[in-house]
């Protein structure tokens, strides 16, 4: 088994290698110029879809399953998790400080990318055989690149990453959250979880959408208040916090000791892991969104990556470094609980315990939609649910195992994998990405016209 895991972890350093991380930056950088640089110019409008109640009559003329409001939350369950707890503090213990900087950079280039990912999730989205909705990668690399055996390889690759990234991972993290904290035996969470995952996903699309559409806002608007309070109340450190950041990423020592690299590799690998930009998972779930124009739902799931790195990783990243732990030894979760409670006692650590705990769980419903997209997507109807059964036994083990590196090493080279054939429908559909923008920029004309 440790030869198994040695060479797992080899083939996770080969796939995500230099040449993954280029491609994706340099995707969103291709998208962020053809797009001229929609994440700036459109962002407020995307904000206020997304938090705008519609009305019956207008969900009426919108097609779908789940609003605007409840597709963002969805992908948020899935990406707000681990990543912006456990992932910003490792970014900042291998790559320095200065690894936020590329998490940041990352994340603003990640918007361009999600947009085109919604829009095509969208606009080649179907009617499966029981009248939901579906789409995502591997229905705009058969319908629009014409390539369905890549859309095949995505859909195997995310049905299976869903099980490392979105389930086991989660779910171990939530087990030894609770053991460390509050002593619960893992065998109770475990049986807890298996239970609580099965109340929600057996319900399908509509219910996930409900469960998140309340879930979430709480938990962010919780582990934000609690940074946001360590921020306000330490003020007179954010600059030296800043100048720290900056320093480490230019800084001379850092070029010259190859500091630099070490902070891009792990700013925008772990940048990246926090939001999904590129990965292709967070189209399955604006694909089901109600909504008029492919447009209308991109520009709502380009605020992801805003809410996701630039927000919730960076009160993480910033307490980190306020504090000073990351200099401790410390690592993972256990650096974002001492810095977070370096400044508000025991109720700091508590505050992290729980926000991870939520954190964990959401992303376990997140993927669990996104799985069973893809694998229907293979097998259909019939393979749903066996794979929701399967789901809710792996959360359970997930929760009760001492050993995680098996799982994710397998979640990084799935999650490296799937990445690819959607990177590749992405650079070769841009073309419809900015035809879809350019029709609805004369719909929002239209409206700001009928609304003067």
């Amino acid at each position: 088994m440790a030869q198994f895991e040695n060479w797992l972890t080899a083939l996770s350093d080969l796939i995500w290698g230099p040449h993954l991380l280029i491609l994706l930056i340099g995707t969103g950088i291709f998208l962020t110029v053809r797009l001229g640089f929609i994440q700036v110019t459109r962002l407020g409008f995307g904000l206020r879809e997304a938090f705008t109640p519609k009305t019956k009559d207008e969900q009426k003329k919108q097609r779908g399953d789940i609003t605007h409001f409840q597709a963002l939350m969805t992908a948020l369950a899935a990406t707000v998790g681990t990543g912006n707890m456990v992932g910003v503090a490792t970014a900042v213990v291998l790559g320095g400080p200065g690894a936020i900087v590329w998490m940041w950079l990352s994340g603003f280039i990640g918007m361009a990318t999600k947009y085109a990912e919604a829009i095509l999730a969208v606009k080649y989205r179907v009617v499966d055989e029981r009248g939901e909705i579906a789409g995502g990668p591997m229905y705009y690399l058969e319908h629009g690149l014409k390539k369905r055996w890549l859309g095949m390889t995505f859909a195997f690759f995310a049905a299976i990453a869903a099980f490392g990234i979105g389930n086991g991972v989660q779910t171990n993290s939530i087990s030894l959250a609770l053991n460390t904290s509050f002593g619960v035996p893992m065998l109770v969470t475990g049986i807890a979880l298996m239970v609580l995952t099965a109340f929600v996903i057996l319900g399908g699309v509509k219910s996930i959408g409900k469960v998140v559409g309340v879930f979430v806002p709480i938990m962010i608007f919780a582990y934000v208040g609690g940074g946001l309070t360590i921020l306000v109340m330490n003020a007179e450190l954010i600059p030296s916090a800043f100048a720290t950041i900056f320093e480490s990423t230019f800084s001379a020592e850092a070029i010259g000791g190859g500091a630099l690299g070490a902070a891009i590799r792990y700013g925008v690998a772990r940048g990246v892991f926090s939001n999904e930009a590129g990965l292709g998972s967070a189209p399955i779930a604006a694909a089901a969104a109600k909504t008029d124009f492919p447009g209308r739902q991109a520009l709502v799931s380009m605020t992801q990556v805003l809410i996701d790195t630039l927000i919730v990783c960076s009160i993480t990243g910033l307490t980190i470094v306020m504090s000073g732990q990351y200099a401790s030894g410390l690592q993972g979760i256990e650096l974002t609980q001492a810095s977070f409670a370096y400044f508000l006692g025991p109720v700091g650590e508590l505050i992290v315990t729980v926000s991870l705990v939520f954190f964990a769980f959401s992303t376990v419903i997140g993927w669990c939609y996104y799985g069973e997209r893809s694998i229907y997507y293979l097998f259909g109807e019939r393979s749903i649910v066996p794979y929701r059964v399967m789901y809710i036994i792996v959360a359970g083990l997930g929760a009760m195992t001492t050993n995680l590196n098996l799982i994710w090493a397998i979640s990084d080279v799935f999650n490296g994998l799937m990445a690819i054939p959607n990177l590749i429908g992405l650079l070769f559909l841009s073309g419809v990405v900015v035809a879809e923008t350019k029709r609805f920029e004369l719909e929002m004309k239209k409206e700001k016209q009928q609304a003067a």
